[in-house]
């Protein structure tokens, strides 16, 4: 067996130097390449990434994608792979070191799955703790960590480009993996720390990513709207009830200022953070979804 480890990145040089380590200290690994792919980096990603090419004791390859878009991104660096494996990572993971052992054995183990693991979010390099019970996901595809045969990837044509900003694509094709009778996995020693930096998850930031997913969960439920992806991304009557009781449009400013006042208690700012954020995906949800179907309809006329 051998794996292609996929890396898209942008704008993150540091912190893709710190998973290229972790790959680095691997023990007990199947042969294995790294690919990483630039997708837009204006920072030092490609001197970094030459520079550790010539040292790596496994081979690095380097990729330039320069249109902004995961799912293109990734498949670009699938196409440059030559793995019968396929391993999906971020680049702002760190690695214990039989993660790849980890992922290996469970593919030689049942072949034809789409093998996850533990995905820890902790706010600093300095913070491993162990996965416990509270890190299991149910999510068949989650691109932070994430495992599967080349040949499944080709044979449902890889991540859909049609998903351009943040969020869902690799939903969607874990949904069109399962279509096509690939099975799920779950590896317990194939955890990854996910490094979440407080000073880097403002507000600004994070309510940007929530629209984009918003949008985005919009195009996944025209693509597929089963309950199973109504689910996944909220868009069932209970949650969307739920949502709009307790975060009303009209209410959203407000939350948003309660958010952001640093007079408020640390638990008050922080479930009106929770709630501006849950308002805000609710509503580009909606809005998106209207604009898709009328897309749609205009399209068939």
């Amino acid at each position: 067996m051998k794996l292609s480890i996929v890396i898209a990145t942008r704008d993150r040089e540091a912190m893709l130097a710190g998973a290229l380590a972790s790959l680095a200290a691997q023990r007990d690994a199947p042969a294995f390449e790294v690919v990483i792919v630039d997708n837009g980096s204006r920072d030092g990603t490609a001197s970094l990434v030459r520079e550790r090419a010539t040292t790596a004791a496994y081979p690095l390859h380097y990729v330039f994608a320069a249109r902004p878009n995961r799912g293109a991104a990734r498949n670009a660096g699938v196409r440059a792979a030559s793995g019968d494996v396929v391993l999906f990572i971020d680049d702002d993971v760190r690695l214990p070191d039989r993660f790849l052992f980890a992922h290996a054995s469970a593919h030689a183990a049942r072949a034809g799955r789409a093998v996850s693991g533990p995905i820890l979010n902790v706010a600093s390099v300095a913070s491993q703790p162990k996965p416990t019970l509270a890190n299991y996901s149910g999510a068949f595809f989650c691109t932070c960590n994430v495992s599967v045969g080349r040949a499944a990837f080709d044979t449902v044509g890889g991540f859909d480009e049609n998903f351009t900003l943040y969020g869902w694509e690799d939903t969607e094709l874990g949904l069109r993996l399962r279509e096509s009778g690939v099975a799920r996995g779950f590896a317990w020693d194939a955890y990854v720390w996910h490094i979440k930096p407080q000073h880097l998850e403002t507000l600004e930031t994070v309510v940007q990513k929530t629209v984009e997913r918003g949008r985005m969960a919009a195009r996944l439920l025209q693509k597929n709207d089963s309950m199973r992806t109504k689910l996944a991304t909220g868009a069932y009557g209970f949650n969307l009830v739920r949502s709009t009781v307790l975060a009303p449009a009209w209410s959203l400013d407000r939350f948003h200022a309660l958010a952001t006042n640093e007079r408020a208690p640390a638990g008050l700012r922080a479930l009106a953070r929770g709630q501006y954020l849950d308002g805000r995906y609710r509503v580009a949800m909606r809005e998106a979804l209207v604009s898709e179907r009328d897309g749609s309809t205009a399209r068939d006329a």
